[in-house]
């Protein structure tokens, strides 16, 4: 049976208005697991909630090596948040390695819990300590430091269930969330009913979890080693039903959604690749929704059979990251030339080549605007948020279809693995994504015209089998209106202007850019993306301590919307954040001729938000 509560003096149970928590230990302790847990619970609680998952690039690093550390981090608050938090409160180090590689986030005077166990020669030494740093008396001075002896207590735990050694360590990460679970007043009712259902047919190993999460629970609640333990208030969200949502779990649910909102099914194609397998994973479950996928060989093999698809009438989509998608770029540049609807999602990531597979960054911007041979338009579009990738999947798609024009969706590691609470939609709520298929044959016996556009430039969509409106396609040129190859130099002029302006004429249907902030001022913050959050906490933060600070977030990356250049003049600087050597700033500056000044990361982290308020400080005296 799981070891019942022990009773013990009520300690002083203090509120808080938020707190940032990281889990980190080696990539085989269960940190992502423990830490999604308590942002499961969190979430459910009610408060608002951001994570930042943060994974090793080597997938079998030595045990106890810094380069196989893995850590979880999470902001839960009382009230609206946008980022996972700068400094950690509280810091659960499973081994030196974890220590060394993340004590520097923590805050002076935070809480620092380590696995005592852990703290042996030999991990030392893999971590490069030539003595304990838990006797070293800066550590002990400057943070609230709780040595735990995890492994030995979690051993105790589950004792006489007859686990091999090796399996009752592995509970340890459940006996750290069970104690932090204590140390923050949370309920561990949703984390049992996830052990039950996770290990349901092995009771051995749910018994053994549970036991490890109440120990957990347990030393907290015995030990006095900590004189106080802390609870945060639930947010004032809107009304509605939440869930907590990752970015590749919202374009996931997008695209199944897309089905009801289009009639028409989806057919996905992708080939696995760090950080966009999730997709392809999520979907694969999804074919009772009319979302079909299939794992390529290759990432060009992904892109054209979704070409392929989008030929007979799907709503397709392809997705991979940075490298993938340079490899896609002859496929992308058939969509142009055939004018197919397909949607192209770049989850960012560390470059160039392999460069931080694990890592984010917003360096694929180029790539999307220019990666291709030839003049090549493509729209771009940019989700700023977990949750917005929902919205962004599903703009994407309607400008795919509605213009006949491939669409990128740009997103990163960062929001694409991090979490947040999701107001689930209502599907009537929801715009329709209007698919229409040229039907009516010529009249007369004249020759179907692929490429007659209408009044916006755009060509029919005719699904092959289609009586009397039987086409090619293919990537040479094609001559206007009859779609007929041409090598004529005149005809490729018109058609490349056409190309160009078709991708232009987009900007008539996107809503004008807002500001937030004041409408005039000395300074103007143009982020996109996953910098969202951190952005527009800085400016909220400037704008509080009387500075005249505007932020303009873009989601219309190409084209911008139509009112962005009339902003920009409006202020006495604009400040760029981008994390990347300053790709948005160099085309605001070629495209508006604005003296934009560049303000870059490129670490493979998130900005925080005391970088960016110290940039602006920065900026406002130059």
């Amino acid at each position: 049976m799981t070891a019942p509560a022990v009773a013990a003096p009520e300690r002083p149970l203090e509120s808080v208005d938020s707190v940032v928590i990281r889990f980190c230990g080696d990539s085989g302790d269960g940190m992502q697991l423990a830490g999604t847990q308590f942002t499961n619970v969190s979430a459910a609680f009610g408060n608002d909630v951001s994570t930042l998952p943060d994974f090793p690039a080597e997938i079998r690093a030595p045990a106890g090596s810094l380069a196989g550390v893995s850590g979880y981090q999470l902001c839960f608050s009382s009230h609206e948040i946008f980022t996972p938090g700068d400094e950690v409160d509280t810091l659960v180090a499973m081994n030196p390695a974890a220590l060394k590689t993340n004590l520097a986030d923590l805050r002076r005077g935070g809480t620092l819990i380590v696995n005592a166990d852990s703290f042996d020669k030999s991990n030392l030494t893999k971590a490069h300590y030539d003595a304990d740093p838990l006797s070293d008396t800066h550590v002990t001075s400057t943070y609230h430091v709780h040595t735990v002896p995890m492994t030995r207590l979690t051993r105790d735990s589950v004792e006489g269930l007859g686990l091999s050694q090796r399996e009752a360590d592995r509970c340890k990460n459940f006996f750290a969330l069970g104690l932090v679970y204590w140390l923050y007043d949370r309920d561990p009712r949703p984390t049992r009913d996830w052990i039950h259902e996770k290990f349901g047919k092995k009771t051995q190993y749910a018994e053994a979890n549970l036991r490890a999460l109440q120990a957990g629970i347990n030393y907290g609640d015995s030990t006095e080693a900590f004189a106080v333990h802390y609870k945060v208030p639930p947010a004032k969200l809107a009304p509605g039903k939440y869930r907590k949502i990752t970015g590749n779990e919202a374009l996931a649910y997008a695209m199944a959604a897309a089905v009801r909102l289009s009639d028409t099914e989806v057919f996905y194609a992708g080939y696995p690749i760090t950080p966009a397998s999730d997709i392809l994973h999520q979907l694969s479950e999804m074919k009772n929704f009319g979302v079909k996928t299939f794992q390529a060989e290759d990432e060009i093999a992904a892109v054209t059979s979704a070409i392929g698809a989008s030929f007979g009438g799907d709503l397709a989509v392809t997705a991979s990251s940075g490298p993938g998608i340079a490899l896609k770029g002859e496929g992308i540049g058939l969509a142009v030339m055939t004018e197919l609807p397909l949607v192209i999602i770049d989850v960012q990531r560390g470059g160039p080549s392999t460069g931080l597979p694990t890592k984010t960054e917003q360096s694929d911007l180029f790539l999307a605007y220019f990666g291709r041979n030839g003049d090549c338009p493509v729209p771009v579009i940019a989700a700023q948020s977990p949750g917005d990738c929902f919205t962004s999947m599903l703009e994407a798609m309607r400008i795919a279809t509605s213009y006949m024009t491939p669409v990128f969706l740009l997103t990163d590691g960062y929001i694409a693995n991090g979490a947040e609470p999701w107001l689930i939609p209502k599907m009537s709520e929801l715009p329709r994504i209007e698919v229409k298929y040229a039907t009516e044959r010529p009249t007369n016996g004249d020759p179907y015209l692929p490429y007659k556009r209408d009044e916006r430039l755009v060509r029919p969509w005719a699904v092959p089998g289609t009586p009397g409106l039987e086409h090619r396609i293919g990537g040479i040129e094609k001559a206007d209106i009859t779609g007929n190859i041409s090598y004529d130099a005149e005809n490729h002029q018109h058609m490349t202007r056409v190309r160009k302006q078709k991708v232009a004429n987009i900007a008539s249907i996107f809503p004008p850019q807002t500001v937030e902030g004041p409408e005039t001022g000395d300074l103007l913050l143009v982020s996109w993306g996953g910098t969202y959050g951190a952005v527009r906490t800085a400016a909220a933060t400037a704008r509080r301590q009387g500075k005249s600070v505007a932020h303009c977030h873009l989601r219309y990356i190409n084209p911008f919307p139509k009112n962005l250049g009339e902003i920009l003049k409006r202020y006495r600087k604009v400040l760029v954040p981008e994390l990347n050597a300053g790709q948005m700033w160099t085309i605001l500056r070629a495209t508006y001729l604005v003296d934009a000044i560049s303000f870059s990361k490129v670490q493979g982290k998130p900005f925080l938000v005391s970088e960016l308020t110290n940039a602006i400080d920065r900026t406002l005296v130059q």
